[in-house]
């Protein structure tokens, strides 16, 4: 038995089979899990055609987690397709181009970051708790927000709201028994890090500074730690964030 064996899954965040979430969901499903993941617009094609890709192919439902109305009938539809949740996997970040660069950004290039970065995960938090049951988890993922990174910018306060979002979330979802937790991995290359101008500066910053080395091209480091937080193997852990980045974030400078 995997450490997941009956557990119904929802994730988000699966564009291509290089992403931290397309590896997290195979890994679940490899461990006991039924998943279900999300979607929408454009990219739902390419989801549900990277879903075959899978050991299983889930279902891909569509959900936007900026638009209130995905929101409101999000247990609904999910419920139909998995009857109640375990587990959901918050692995969703969006900022403009303009957010990119910090002097620059305009107000309403910052709100869009917040609200697809970081205002998101709370919704989608509240959006499942219908279906979730007692010793759930909910698990996001960041880039450690601590530090002024080169080119993030605007994106790097959103993770660092997203953070704070995560520690207030675990306060008012403990004590309907729900755990949330975050994972901090180190660069990744993507889709999402390639729409990042300069994204090349985080290589060669891990592969220089990593104790344990660092593979930009291995989501599976991340996906294991998203896994296990998924698991009952943390039952008391909740407002955490696992570091999963060959431990550059506790090297000095």
């Amino acid at each position: 038995m995997g450490i997941l064996e009956g557990k119904k899954l929802l994730v988000t965040g699966v564009l291509m089979d290089s992403s931290i979430a397309f590896h997290v969901a195979k890994l679940a499903q490899e461990q006991g899990a039924e998943v279900v993941l999300t979607s929408f617009g454009r990219t739902m094609k390419i989801t549900q055609t990277i879903a075959k890709r899978l050991p299983t192919t889930p279902q891909v439902i569509e959900l936007d987690v900026t638009n209130q109305e995905h929101l409101d009938t999000l247990a609904e539809r999910a419920g139909e397709v998995l009857g109640s949740l375990d587990g959901v996997l918050h692995s969703i970040g969006f900022a403009p181009q303009g957010a990119f660069n910090f002097l620059e950004g305009t107000w309403d290039d910052v709100a869009t970051a917040m609200h697809a970065s970081a205002y998101s995960l709370k919704a989608l938090a509240v959006a499942t708790m219908p279906l979730m049951s007692e010793g759930g988890s909910v698990v996001g993922l960041t880039f450690d927000a601590k530090f002024a990174w080169p080119v993030y910018d605007w994106m790097g306060v959103a993770k660092a709201a997203f953070e704070a979002t995560s520690r207030y979330c675990a306060r008012d979802l403990g004590p309907k028994g729900v755990r949330v937790n975050l994972v901090s991995a180190g660069p990744i290359r993507t889709t999402a890090a390639k729409s990042i101008p300069g994204f090349e500066q985080f290589e060669q910053t891990w592969s220089e500074r990593a104790p344990l080395g660092w593979d930009i091209n291995d989501p599976a480091p991340a996906a294991k730690a998203c896994v296990a937080l998924l698991s009952d193997w943390f039952p008391a852990t909740t407002g955490e964030i696992v570091h999963v980045d060959g431990g550059v974030h506790a090297m000095g400078q």
